[in-house]
């Protein structure tokens, strides 16, 4: 039986990412992680969630940060010597797949800032459909801005949340431990260099059967035609005989990946970053606060 909500395997790396640059903080790796990690939890509140740490290279102080934030009978920590974004994946995968802890999984990247209190719809979703296969708590904004997204999609209310359908997003999200199974050759070939996008694509089967379209990819916008090429190229098998699944969104979004030029659109996330920031120094004053007046108690 099942003893958690939630089993998230959660990758972290020491360096900031490119579209990172220019948000807050985005020249302080650790403290960016600290936010990030900082906000992930609040979201969770509520809930009872097992959590491994994917450490990627990083130094002890990384591996701090989650023992500050999460119960330590609660905490796996997996430290790996700096083997990259492919492998990391490919972990997270074996871990997600080998627990028994919870029917619920989560693939959670370092640099996702998350709103307070707002995780738990995501699950109460997927409870109330039977078509939620997965679900991201990011809404792209290339949803809105590229033609291969410009499809029909299903639209429902649930907790209060807007949720529409979605041809594909990064690799933070929500789903089923059986749906993992039943999908992980797919997700899998990201670990042989397959984009995640294309994997996507793959899989809920948008904007792929589309020859002239693909073919004025290629002379306008040469990466959209690689993304639909690989889709092919990797998920063929998949796109041809394979189920496909349904990948759903909440609006407005729940989290929003730090790209600098992609956040989730309608909300001020560069403001919410900041202010994550400032309860953090208020928690460390708060602490120093209270470990002097007791220095004084044990010296007076």
């Amino acid at each position: 039986m099942p003893s958690y909500d939630l089993a998230v395997a959660y990758r972290i790396y020491p360096k900031v990412s490119q579209p990172a640059l220019g948000l807050p903080f985005s020249d302080d790796k650790l403290h960016l992680a600290e936010i990030c990690l900082r906000s992930f939890k609040e979201s969770l509140r509520g809930l009872r969630v097992k959590i491994w740490a994917i450490l990627d290279g990083c130094p002890e102080s990384f591996a701090d940060l989650f023992r500050k934030y999460f119960d330590p009978d609660d905490l796996v920590l997996v430290p790996l010597p700096a083997v990259g974004n492919h492998a990391t994946f490919g972990k997270q995968i074996d871990i997600l797949l080998s627990q028994t802890d919870s029917d619920f999984v989560y693939f959670a990247e370092d640099d996702y800032v998350y709103l307070p209190n707002r995780f738990a719809r995501m699950i109460s979703f997927m409870n109330a459909y039977k078509d939620v296969d997965f679900v991201t708590p990011y809404d792209h904004l290339d949803c809105y801005t590229l033609e291969i997204h410009h499809r029909p999609k299903w639209l429902r209310v649930h907790s209060g949340q807007h949720w529409r359908t979605a041809a594909s997003t990064c690799l933070t999200f929500l789903t089923r431990k059986k749906t993992l199974a039943s999908n992980q050759a797919n997700f899998r070939t990201y670990c042989r260099r397959n984009y995640d996008s294309s994997l996507w694509l793959s899989m809920t089967k948008f904007s792929i059967f589309n020859p002239v379209q693909t073919v004025r990819f290629a002379l306008t916008e040469l990466w959209l035609a690689k993304v639909v090429v690989k889709a092919w190229l990797y998920g063929w098998a998949q796109i041809l005989f394979g189920k496909r699944v349904m990948l759903w969104v909440p609006v407005p979004a729940i989290a929003t990946h730090l790209d600098a030029k992609a956040l989730s659109p309608n909300f001020d996330w560069p403001a919410l970053i900041n202010e994550q920031a400032e309860h953090i120094e208020l928690e460390k004053s708060v602490n120093s606060g209270v470990r002097d007046s007791r220095v004084e108690s044990a010296t007076g």
